[in-house]
């Protein structure tokens, strides 16, 4: 595989972090919770904005859940995933992704692969197996590391994004962005994989987020700010379906990046289960940076 290659591969392997928020995918239902008091009980008693700062706050402190869903990013990507994540503090956890379509499926394709990669996300890097047959171009070796600290050195502005993204992109982001955003309102209830869920729906426009209604401080909603500014999102819809227990059970997202339209859909479940990870066997893992060193070289 090219350096040009392996370039592009770690620019969009490192992408989909956004889904786990995202970051950037989940499954309906949970296990953890209590709801808000008020009137008959849950989110459905009270006031949107009241509503989604309880739903943010246990949503936060229930710290793990199983995730499931699909992201599609323009012409890049469409990819499914699937595992579980801790967002305690930062993001860690494993998943299990399938590129079945767009320029990162063919790449794939091209160089080898069947499109599946399996993902373990630590504090300081991002850990992707693509395979056995790429594993025969990276001298056998199966897990490629992607270090935090090395994505704004290889991709600029856009590796800073997706830094923070990897290891920010918690499952509260985009009730905190509806919070910001001050439109937000109740559609109804609805059920979410046989689970009652109350839906909310709101569009953020960047240069109209605020503190005012937001769970965040001045310093945190400009970074915010950044964060969107930096990955070219000036308008964003967000839909979310909040269970009895205030807890988050699905997220929509859709809007505009410099790379084209993007649409994500997230499921969470089973909250509090235990997503502990570890790294891969160093024997059988080699760094990226390392990788394109190594391929430059060769080119030259």
């Amino acid at each position: 595989m090219s350096t040009s290659g392996f370039r592009r591969a770690g620019v969009a392997l490192t992408a989909v972090a956004v889904i786990a928020g995202a970051a950037g995918c989940q499954g309906g239902g949970s296990g953890s919770g209590g709801g808000t008091k008020a009137g008959s009980g849950g989110v459905a008693a009270v006031s949107p904005i009241a509503a989604l700062r309880t739903v943010e706050q246990k949503t936060s402190g229930a710290h793990s859940a199983k995730v499931d869903g699909t992201m599609v990013m323009g012409s890049a990507m469409t990819v499914t995933m699937n595992g579980a994540l801790d967002w305690a503090d930062g993001i860690t956890g494993a998943m299990e992704m399938k590129y079945t379509g767009g320029t990162m499926a063919d790449a794939m394709k091209k160089a080898g692969g069947n499109g599946a990669v399996k993902a373990r996300y630590l504090s300081d890097a991002y850990y992707a197996n693509l395979g056995d047959a790429l594993a025969a171009q990276t001298g056998g070796k199966h897990w490629i590391r992607y270090g935090y600290a090395d994505l704004s050195k290889l991709m600029g502005a856009s590796g800073d994004v997706m830094k923070d993204q990897m290891q920010n992109a918690t499952p509260d982001k985009g009730v905190k962005a509806l919070l910001a955003s001050g439109d937000v309102k109740k559609v109804g209830e609805e059920k979410v994989r046989g689970v009652s869920a109350t839906h909310y729906s709101g569009t953020v426009d960047v240069a109209k987020l605020s503190e005012k209604n937001a769970a965040l401080s001045a310093d945190q909603l400009k970074a915010f700010k950044e964060q969107l500014g930096k990955a070219g999102v000036t308008t964003e819809k967000v839909d979310i379906w909040v269970d009895k227990n205030d807890l988050l059970v699905k997220k929509s997202e859709s809007g505009q990046l410099k790379t084209g339209a993007f649409n994500s859909t997230v499921f969470y479940s089973d909250y509090g289960i235990a997503a502990s990870v570890e790294a891969p066997p160093a024997a059988d893992t080699v760094d990226f940076t390392k990788l394109m060193n190594r391929q430059a070289a060769g080119a030259s």
